[in-house]
Order: C-alpha cells, then structure tokens, then sequence
C-alpha cells in the first residue's frame, strides 16, 4: 500500500520535519507544497530526506481563496507525474500530526483500499449556511483595491450565480485521503470544465466543496466514505480549529481517527511528545 501524502505548509519547517519523521515508511512519500509567499530556502534541508519531494509548480495561498484549491491540483499533478503508483494521496496541512504509527496506517489503507475518505454534506438540504458561498459573488482570490465594494455591488446588481451543468453540490472538510484514480479524475475534469473552474474562482473557501462535488456526481460516489479520519477540535463557532494541547491526549487516544489538526509546536510542544511516545509504544 504506497501513500503519497501531500502536505500544503507556510511556516514552522521544524515542525513539518517532525511530520515527515512521523509519517516515514518504506511505501510512503511526502510531496511538500510550500506556499510561495515563503521563503522555500528555510525548507530546502527537508529535500535530503528520503523520498521527499517538492511540489515545483507553488501558489500563493490565500485563506478561502481559489488558490488553496490550485495548490492542491497542483499537488496532485506533480504526484501523478512522478511515476510513484500509490495508492493514496493523503491530504494534510504542516500542522496535522499522526494519531496511529505507520504501519496502522498502511494497513488501514490496505484493508479499505478503493475507498474514498472525505466529509461530505449536501449543500442545499444539510449544509444551508454554504448555500451564498455558491449564489453569490466572492472575490477572495483576487487581489485589487476596492474589490469588496465591487463584490457588494456584484451581488446587488446581478441575478444569483448558478453552477455550470448544475451538479448536486456537497461538500464541508477540505482534509481527505482519496485514491490516486479520484486524484487523476479531478485533474481531467478540472481540466475539461473550464465554466467549473470558473465558477468556483468567485466562491468562498471553494475547497471545502469542489472536491466533493466532483466526486459525488461521477461514479466514484458509491465509493466516497463520509469520514475524513481526521480529529479535528471546533468550538465556539470559531473560524479555526482549537490548537491541540496535552490536555487533549485522551480525547486525541480515544477518537478512532487517524491524523489530526491542529498543533503548534513552539508553543505546545508537550503533545507531540506524548504523542510519539504513544506512537512508538504500538510500532
């Protein structure tokens, strides 16, 4: 069982180093996507590492832009070119952390291979507050003074934005862990939907939903399992998650989950550490 997992990181490369270390197996690679407003150089010691890749094709990743998502293609792409068949590409950002030992994870994936893993909600009936990130207007992903004045009368003034092809849509958690054939199917048809493409480059946070979406009406549906197998804290309604902390261990120990999000290592270092001890013990 080859995973590919594919980080999306913008800081702290001593800790995306203790993910890589956290991570290593001899059937897992690790394709780094290092946001192009970083100075890749402070990450350039992570290339002597075993199979570890850099991503070549960077984006400038804004917060609910479209460009979280190219980052993301991209990220699929350069795994598709490599020539590496995995079998999975794992999806994480460089401040998620194992909750299982390699091998768990190999065999987990093994022992569900096919399958699809990503959080998933119907928009329209179960998920109502994303329905105006696809009626209305959002011009996250451009950068130009006045642009919220503009989008504000975007919206009053032009009839409500309407999905080419009007698939069904669905969508909630960017985190996932799909197959390398989903991957190779969301490249092509990003690629040959260009309305698509489009469309969601005026939608808020459009990776919570294009990936989904994409899947969902294809046939790779019947194989899409509403799980992310991420633990991930929410509380109060806030915009990011909680950053985990000691205190959390059991919760993290008891979730059933394989990975999860998020940590800091230069303030809460304590938790990777009981972490990897717990890790360590099950190797």
């Amino acid at each position: 069982m080859r995973i590919a997992h594919l980080i999306l990181a913008h800081s702290q490369p001593r800790q995306l180093a203790r993910l890589i270390k956290a991570l290593e197996h001899p059937d897992a690679y690790c394709f780094l996507h290092i946001d192009r407003k970083e100075v890749l150089s402070d990450f350039q010691f992570l290339a002597s590492k075993q199979r570890v890749f850099f991503v070549k094709e960077r984006v400038k990743v804004g917060w609910g832009a479209y460009s979280i998502v190219q980052a993301m293609v991209n990220g699929f792409q350069a795994i598709s070119d490599s020539g590496l068949e995995v079998d999975y590409i794992n999806l994480l950002s460089g401040s998620d952390y194992p909750l299982k030992n390699p091998d768990e994870i190999h065999v987990f994936f093994q022992e569900h291979k096919g399958q699809n893993f990503m959080e998933y909600q119907l928009v329209m009936e179960e998920w109502t507050e994303a329905i105006t990130r696809l009626t209305e207007y959002h011009l996250t992903d451009y950068s130009f003074p006045g642009k919220y004045f503009v989008q504000k009368w975007m919206n009053r003034l032009l009839p409500s934005r309407q999905m080419p092809e009007h698939p069904v849509p669905v969508g909630r958690s960017q985190w996932m862990s799909i197959t390398l054939d989903a991957a190779r199917y969301i490249i092509e048809y990003l690629r040959s939907h260009p309305g698509l493409v489009s469309f969601f480059r005026h939608t808020w946070a459009p990776d919570e939903i294009i990936f989904q979406t994409i899947l969902y009406n294809s046939g790779f549906r019947d194989k899409m399992v509403n799980y992310n197998l991420r633990y991930i804290d929410w509380q109060n309604g806030k915009a990011s998650p909680e950053i985990l902390k000691e205190s959390d261990l059991e919760k993290l120990l008891n979730s059933g989950a394989l990975f999860a999000r998020k940590f800091d290592m230069l303030n809460h270092p304590g938790i990777l550490d009981q972490l990897d001890k717990k890790i360590l013990s099950h190797t």
